[in-house]
């Protein structure tokens, strides 16, 4: 027996696909599909989240561009030295806190691999259409749907 994907409530054998208390052989299984489900509360918070999250890092950037043009007008006022240090400062600055953005970038990366659908796994076994699967984890649900489809071409070819 090959195994193709485990999870805490997926598994994914050369023999059988379980989900949760439901186990459908693969012998039994004659279609594999997948559908998009109805949008959840968590999926519409995690497009929220990434809406808020891309403001967030795009209002820095923004703001030092105002900084920097109100410094380089008010240059008749203040004379050169002390603009070209307050920017030189700026830039020092900006570049010592960089490392500091892998953090909200990383949560972004991540909101993206998840996705912003309810992805749904559904089979034909027995004549019956059963959904087996409905998450809102892109990222998790190919991970399952193609250990599926390995599982099912491992059947083919043993036939």
């Amino acid at each position: 027996m090959a195994l193709y994907y485990r999870d805490d409530v997926v598994q994914v054998t050369s023999e059988s696909i379980r989900v949760g208390g439901l186990a459908v052989a693969i012998a039994d299984v004659t279609y594999v599909w997948h559908a998009k489900g109805r949008t959840t509360l968590a999926v519409r918070g995690r497009v929220l989240g990434r809406g808020v999250l891309v403001l967030l890092l795009s209002l820095p950037p923004l703001v030092a561009v105002v900084c920097a043009l109100s410094l380089a007008w008010s240059v008749p006022d203040r004379g050169w030295v002390p603009v070209l240090i307050t920017l030189a400062a700026l830039v020092v600055l900006a570049l010592a806190l960089t490392p500091f953005l892998e953090i909200p970038l990383g949560w972004l990366d991540r909101s993206y691999e998840r996705g912003n659908r309810v992805h749904e796994l559904w089979v034909q076994a027995h004549g019956r259409e059963v959904l087996l699967l409905r998450t809102p984890d892109a990222l998790r649900f190919g991970q399952i749907y193609r250990a599926v489809q390995r599982a099912i071409e491992q059947q083919g070819d043993r036939r």
